[in-house]
């Protein structure tokens, strides 16, 4: 994904970036990271020249900024007869749009294809420090026209628009589908069904591991369609995927579709992990050591109680104001990524209306008592069910960190209950 900026506006750029940190943290909560690059776009005129031109993938490596974490590609055309190069580059977008923060949000972004010269792009990739490899694809002289044809139309203004999901419609999946259609389905038919077990959940955290905060952020907001086993096809919206993808499809005679490789740039940048880190045991640990320690404020003097209840009707909003958010996410967005999300059970909203317990003097009424140990009996469900095959949302960590917390806080609302209704 590339916000519409030049190599001059790269320090402008990281100061909007900063600036709007405060609504992407939002915004990644919705497993939507921006992927990308950035480069300055501009219309260019069609080859009028009746040699075919030379077609190729570019495949451009993470970069710092948090949108460009998932790396980017483009098709090159080039000239038949000349050295000119055109890079289309989809995925685009700009943070001055009207209702940019909203429509992303909702789920309702439009993105488009514009058109580049790759030595512009090159010199702000290669500023940025971020890999850039060229894949030279061996197609015949009408697909070749075909494929280039169909950009420039594609690229018109009445055209370019595209309604954008991170996994479905992105930067790296419309170059998939468009080398795939001049291909007559080549692509598809060598990737589809063929896997090595990932799903949206894994690479979407791997590839954000550098920042961890935006990982968890992007962990906790993913619902259980991000969970399924995707093939080689649907992974492809990751760029680096697709690169590899690309590399290994032969034709019907056995000659492979890449007929060269080169490095036009070297990565600066630490590559991304293969699997992102297993948080199981660490949420454990510090779940376990929280609720220890709550229940030892508990026990001790008034004042220690008073920090107890200071820090248990904190947990209590922080966990209604999250549940409220990914409920949000499920029933007001287009985010299908977000619905569903069984994190709801634990980040419940109704645990607002525990927060209040521990603020007063008053013992707990028999209602919150009940409501207090059905969010308990949840968070247990949920990890019982995590040794059954085929298991719908992975969030283990999540349990085994918030789970220990509710049962310490549901004892303590048991010690306060009464027996007759407040």
């Amino acid at each position: 994904m590339k916000p519409e900026r030049g190599l001059a506006a790269r320090p402008a750029r990281r100061a909007a970036a900063r600036a709007s940190l405060w609504y992407c943290l939002i915004a990644l909560l919705l497993s939507l990271a921006l992927p990308g690059a950035t480069a300055r776009a501009q219309a260019l005129p069609p080859e009028t020249d009746a040699a075919a031109p030379a077609i190729s993938l570019l495949t451009v490596g993470p970069g710092e900024i948090y949108f460009e974490r998932f790396g980017h590609n483009a098709i090159v055309v080039r000239d038949g007869n000349s050295d000119h190069a055109v890079a289309y580059n989809y995925g685009m977008f700009d943070f001055e749009q009207e209702n940019f923060l909203l429509n992303f949000v909702r789920g309702h972004m439009l993105y488009r294809i514009a058109a580049s010269l790759l030595d512009d792009d090159l010199a702000m990739y290669r500023a940025e420090g971020r890999s850039v490899t060229e894949q030279a694809l061996d197609l015949t002289p009408d697909e070749a026209r075909a494929l280039n044809d169909y950009l420039i139309w594609n690229a018109r203004p009445e055209n370019a628009w595209y309604r954008y999901d991170y996994f479905k419609a992105n930067c790296s999946t419309r170059v998939r589908d468009a080398l795939d259609q001049a291909l007559g389905g080549l692509i598809h038919a060598q990737s589809v069904g063929r896997s090595r077990g990932y799903t949206y959940r894994l690479d979407a955290l791997r590839l954000m591991a550098p920042d961890p905060t935006l990982m968890l952020l992007i962990d906790l907001g993913l619902g259980p369609y991000t969970d399924q086993r995707i093939d080689f096809w649907d992974e492809s919206f990751v760029p680096m995927t697709l690169q590899h993808v690309v590399a290994r499809v032969h034709r019907a005679d056995g000659r492979p579709l890449v007929s060269s490789t080169r490095e036009l740039a070297a990565s600066r940048i630490a590559p991304p992990p293969a699997l992102p880190p297993d948080l199981r045991l660490p949420f454990l640990f510090t779940g376990l050591a929280a609720a220890l320690a709550m229940a030892w404020l508990d026990s001790r003097g008034p004042r220690a109680r008073r920090v107890f209840a200071a820090i248990a009707a904190l947990f209590e909003l922080l966990c209604a104001i999250t549940g409220c958010l990914l409920l949000f996410l499920w029933l007001g967005t287009d985010h299908r990524a977000a619905w569903r999300n069984e994190n709801l059970l634990l980040f419940n909203p109704a645990c607002l209306l525990l927060s209040a317990v521990f603020l007063r003097r008053r013992p707990a009424s028999r209602w919150q008592y009940g409501l207090a140990w059905l969010i308990v009996a949840a968070g247990a469900c949920m990890l019982a069910s995590k040794i059954l095959p085929d298991v719908a949302q992975s969030n283990l960590q999540w349990i085994l960190l918030v789970l220990p917390l509710h049962l310490v806080l549901a004892l303590r609302i048991g010690q306060r209950q009464v027996v007759s209704t407040a």
